[in-house]
């Protein structure tokens, strides 16, 4: 909620494909605007179409900020990401302009405004061997070395998530302290306003969203984007290959799906993605606005909660 005294921020968020970005750009250019990317996948520069960034044209009609930034081998933590955001957050109102953010990653969202405790950063060499032990022992004897010292964070982490873990391990061998137990300390809240809306379509409708994008993305060039990618042998592990699509491409060109079978297991792949989104959303986020993409009634009423927020 709007709050006196505090800058104000706006948060448009929803499942992929939900059109958090349209809604944010035409937002932006209502009310001066400058649109903070606020998804994981986005940040990183090797898929633009792959991850549905906006578009040279529409970046041309607002600012956009955290797009493409980095390589695809970097890790883009909750708590990194909050860093990038808050000095893009304060460098847009330092401008004079209306941050707003756009983005389905919540845990990102949540850790910006609701705070995060601070935790150490490990040495980059233990990184490294946490990421060399991963893949000597594998995923089940590293998890159980790992539970051996936090079966609390062990407990919230799927059995194939190799970032998590590695990240659990290298803070205890840095520390000596659990990265559970780091994480109930006490969390830094943000200085801003923050205005949540959130787009929550039907189902079925999203779920033919999802298909007509990927299929917009294929004829769009993303089997020449990610064959570049591929071509240069890029490390397994690094986080920025996760990108819905990606990794169905990749196993296209070493020959073990075809192009129908890329697509139609990608889509799926995105559309849970997107229910395990919703999921998140409602349990985890109290919106300001809640609304349906299609009625396209979401700007007007937007800018009618911004300039009377208390009717």
């Amino acid at each position: 909620m709007i709050s006196q005294g505090q800058p104000l921020v706006i948060v448009v968020t929803g499942p992929t494909a939900s059109g958090k970005s349209a809604l944010a750009l035409a937002l932006a250019e209502r009310r001066g605007g400058t649109v903070i990317n606020a998804d994981a996948m986005q940040t990183y520069d090797a898929f633009p179409i792959l991850t549905a960034q906006p578009t040279a044209e529409e970046r041309a009609r607002a600012p956009h900020a955290l797009y493409g930034v980095l390589p695809l081998g970097e890790i883009v933590s909750a708590a990194r990401w909050r860093t990038m955001a808050t000095d893009e957050i304060e460098r847009t109102l330092g401008e004079g302009r209306l941050p707003i953010l756009c983005g389905g990653s919540g845990l990102y969202l949540r850790t910006l405004m609701k705070g995060i405790a601070p935790i150490p950063d490990a040495p980059a060499e233990l990184r490294e061997q946490a990421n060399a032990d991963w893949a000597a022992l594998g995923a089940g004897a590293f998890r159980a070395r790992l539970a051996r010292h936090d079966p609390a964070i062990v407990a919230r982490l799927k059995p194939g998530d190799r970032q998590r873990h590695v990240r659990a391990w290298e803070v205890w061998q840095a520390t000596g302290r659990p990265l559970s137990a780091w994480q109930e300390g006490e969390a830094s809240a943000a200085p801003w306003s923050f205005v949540t809306v959130l787009l929550a379509p039907e189902r079925p409708w999203l779920r033919d969203r999802i298909e007509a994008r990927f299929d917009d993305m294929l004829a769009g060039g993303i089997a020449a984007e990610a064959r570049a990618v591929f071509d240069r042998r890029p490390d397994p592990a690094w986080p920025g290959l996760k990108a819905h699509g990606a990794p169905e491409l990749f196993r296209h060109f070493r020959g073990e799906m075809s192009l129908d079978e890329v697509r139609r297991v990608a889509i799926d792949h995105t559309r849970q993605y997107a229910k395990r989104q919703m999921t998140w959303f409602r349990h985890q986020m109290t919106p300001d606005l809640v609304f349906d993409p299609r009625a396209d009634q979401s700007l007007g009423a937007i800018e009618k909660f911004l300039d009377n927020p208390d009717t």
